[in-house]
């Protein structure tokens, strides 16, 4: 019998363990800065346990929002020797990446203040909400109505087999690992993490983007429009919806840009003969064969046709991908149970394919897959990521999604001190 009351105090304990002065870290030892979308993800949770933090964490996140309206995916810990994480502020050339994440932010500030209703922050929050949507539709739309990530590391799914493709028209210069060390292997299995040739692709695109001086361009070697990101777009501006009525501004235009973006996602990454959505290369034109859970993730949008939306739940429950859904086709040849977000089972996403089944009505489903979540995080602990085939906690422990929206998905349930 799951004991929820003992989940929560330690889905608590792991949260309040992590926070550092003005917010909180998704692990101490292997990422001891602050993240962008788990910054999102930790304010979700935080609203049931400690409210103040989780307004906190956000403020904390956007103070370091640059003046194009780009989020960063990592803001530095000034206190956080630069020998403790690689790649830092030195090789960044500032206190922040120059790339982002997913914008899942517009959706944490309706939650928390759905839970804790604070209208002066929802009038402090957005402009600054706008503004990320903004520098994306400027400076990433190439022309088709959807925004490109210019590194895996900007989807979130880091190291998914859907970027195999565009990565191999990229050399891979493993000198470079040898002028910039690695510290992710030395805190955490190298069989976990993603491959020497993978990461000096990573760090070569990096550094050709900071080479550049952050300008985006056609011209960038890696250009992909990615499902996931594409769909946390399009709910961020049903997010701006709600928080726009509630401050007395106008709804109507972030809808019709959410409608907007949905259609461009049907029709350039969705292919009907297998019911998924795919990545797009730009540069290739050609999308990914891979089938990752970032093609489930359009289940998040309320209005997606009833017809695709059947066709995502039937993958969702298929060998491929199960409940709850492993990161990777569970069926593919190369599918691994421990690297990274080529097979293991994420939480995160779990958790918004879950508001994606109720969002399409099925209550049922989204309730299996609840209690499949919490069973894995009760069993093994508030890891990064669990083994798709044991329920093995994996990557980082104490790690502070997985603690926040456990708490999200007991519906807040909080025991004790």
């Amino acid at each position: 019998m799951l004991d929820e009351g003992e989940l929560a105090r330690n889905a608590v304990a792991v949260l309040r363990g992590n926070w550092i002065r003005e917010h909180t870290v998704p692990a101490r030892t292997l990422y001891p800065h602050q993240w962008s979308w788990d910054a999102a993800f930790i304010a979700v949770g935080l609203a049931y346990a400690d409210p103040e933090r989780a307004w906190a964490d956000l403020r904390s996140l956007f103070s370091a929002q640059w003046a194009d309206g780009r989020v960063p995916h990592i803001v530095f810990d000034p206190d956080v020797s630069e020998r403790d994480y690689f790649p830092g502020p030195g090789f960044w050339g500032r206190q922040t990446t120059g790339i982002v994440q997913p914008p899942v932010h517009a959706r944490a500030v309706w939650l928390v203040h759905q839970r804790h209703p604070s209208p002066q922050r929802l009038r402090e929050f957005y402009p600054k909400l706008v503004h990320q949507q903004e520098y994306l539709a400027r400076h990433r739309d190439y022309g088709g109505g959807l925004v490109s990530i210019v590194h895996p590391w900007e989807s979130g799914l880091d190291n998914s087999p859907a970027w195999d493709d565009a990565l191999s028209a990229i050399p891979a210069d493993l000198d470079m690992l040898r002028q910039y060390r690695r510290r992710d292997i030395e805190v955490a299995a190298v069989s976990h993490r993603p491959t020497d040739r993978d990461y000096a692709r990573y760090i070569g695109l990096a550094a050709s983007y900071r080479d550049v001086g952050y300008q985006d361009s056609a011209k960038h070697p890696f250009l992909v429009e990615c499902p996931a990101f594409n769909t946390l777009y399009a709910d961020a501006e049903l997010a701006l919806a709600e928080i726009a009525e509630a401050i007395g501004q106008a709804p109507a235009p972030h809808r019709q840009r959410a409608h907007d973006i949905q259609e461009a996602l049907l029709q350039r990454l969705f292919d009907s003969s297998t019911g998924l959505f795919y990545a797009l290369d730009l540069h290739s034109e050609k999308r990914t064969e891979a089938r990752c859970i970032s093609g489930l993730l359009p289940l998040l949008l309320p209005g997606l046709p009833l017809a695709i939306a059947d066709g995502l739940v039937r993958e969702l429950t298929s060998t491929r991908f199960g409940i709850p859904a492993a990161s990777y086709d569970r069926t593919a040849p190369d599918f691994d149970t421990l690297r990274y977000w080529r097979g293991p089972v994420w939480i995160n996403m779990n958790w918004l394919l879950w508001r994606g089944l109720k969002a399409h009505g099925r209550p049922e489903l989204a309730e299996q897959l609840r209690m499949a979540l919490l069973t894995l995080i009760a069993e093994h602990g508030c890891f990064e990521y669990f083994a798709p085939d044991t329920g093995e906690g994996i990557g980082g422990s104490e790690f502070s999604w997985t603690a926040a929206l456990a708490l999200d998905l007991m519906g807040g349930i909080i025991a004790g001190p």
